[in-house]
């Protein structure tokens, strides 16, 4: 099988949707399957391990320089022609996402589509929310062009039906449990956060509005005002409101962006995962904070609820109350026999949650998509 497959960026570790496609990518391989990636945001400083990665022409996106805008050329419809893939996996439904999902229904190949992220939910917090019932009638039209959309979770399917968005299938995340694990914890790495003797309270992200930082540097000042000697707060990840969290949050360590080993010693190295984001799909870094040991402290809305439910590894607040996010972490302050029940809870569900086994139901589905496909050609 000859897959296609095109993403918004392809730098490895960059967010939680690419930590996904990188595994999905790695599966099809180690399968026997043929993959080429397309995307206008690809790291230089990565070799791909030997896979054809081909970059695209892009521009910054202005008011998030970290991602970018990409375009579709002549050369790329080339290389797809020369590559005659089999079946199309788009990850990022943009401009050059529609190119090719056109160029899939153009040449008769099957079309899968991934709902990663939440787009629509984004607009609000940059004061375009009157824009989202113009970004679901183009997600609609897109993902109803694709012979399949892949959801993350049955909350995210549920969201999409209601959209009157046809054929959506799950294919859940999975996480790599020899890498996130409770055995990184590093107390030389706590010495260093001056964090000793206190609990360590965890986010991981990227420090952008839609993440609902306000609710993090809220919870921040309300401990501040009565426990400031006996928690510290690490905050994992950069982005544009960096410099705005860390006035407000002087007290707090910021680790900036980490990758490889770091990552998941950070995790290990904190006790509490504070994530009141609203506008997740998945949720990977509630995953990976449950395999690290972590009870995680998440919102009613979005897909981190769906992991937290589920594994009972943590603990729901209501979307946006400060009030009821700090009353969630108060509770677990200290090494409580309640703390103790969610932390098992959580690594048990991790345990649980193979990369190879999640994504054999993707291959499983392709394959049965591509058969279809080749079947009605030759009749």
């Amino acid at each position: 099988m000859k897959i296609a497959l095109y993403a918004g960026t392809y730098v490895r570790d960059k967010d939680g949707a690419v930590k996904s496609i990188y595994q999905l990518v790695s599966s099809f391989r180690k399968s026997g399957h043929q993959v080429i990636v397309w995307s206008p945001d690809v790291s230089v400083k990565d070799n791909h391990n030997g896979l054809t990665v081909h970059r695209m022409p892009a521009v910054p996106i202005w008011f998030y320089p970290d991602y970018k805008l990409g375009f579709f050329k002549a050369e790329t419809l080339q290389q797809l022609d020369a590559f005659a893939p089999d079946i199309v996996h788009i990850s990022t439904p943009d401009i050059i996402g529609r190119k090719f999902l056109l160029y899939a229904r153009k040449n008769f190949v099957p079309v899968s589509s991934v709902y990663h992220t939440d787009f629509p939910s984004y607009l609000s917090y940059y004061r375009l929310g009157f824009a989202e019932s113009f970004a679901w009638k183009y997600l609609t039209w897109f993902y109803n062009s694709c012979d399949i959309v892949l959801a993350p979770n049955e909350g995210v399917r549920r969201k999409l039906i209601a959209r009157d968005i046809r054929n959506v299938k799950i294919w859940s995340r999975g996480i790599d449990k020899e890498h996130f694990d409770p055995f990184r914890r590093s107390e030389t790495l706590r010495s260093r956060w001056n964090a000793s003797g206190r609990t360590v309270i965890v986010y991981a992200g990227r420090f952008v509005l839609y993440k609902d930082i306000e609710v993090v540097m809220r919870v921040y000042e309300r401990f501040m005002e009565r426990y400031a000697d006996k928690v510290r707060f690490v905050m994992i990840g950069s982005g544009p409101e960096e410099e705005e969290m860390k006035r407000r949050m002087p007290e707090a360590f910021f680790t900036g962006y980490l990758t490889g080993i770091e990552l998941p010693e950070a995790y290990a190295s904190g006790d509490i995962f504070l994530f009141p984001s609203t506008t997740e799909a998945f949720c990977n870094v509630a995953l990976e904070a449950l395999a690290s040991g972590l009870p995680a402290v998440v919102s009613d809305a979005g897909g981190c609820r769906d992991i937290v439910e589920r594994s009972n590894g943590g603990l729901v607040a209501r979307e946006g109350d400060v009030d009821d996010f700090y009353d969630k972490c108060l509770a677990l302050l200290g090494n409580s026999e309640r703390y103790r029940e969610l932390r098992a809870h959580g690594l048990a569900y991790a345990e649980a949650q193979s990369w190879p086994a999640v994504n054999s139901v993707v291959i499983d589905q392709y394959n049965t998509m591509v058969n279809l496909s080749k079947s009605c050609a030759e009749g």
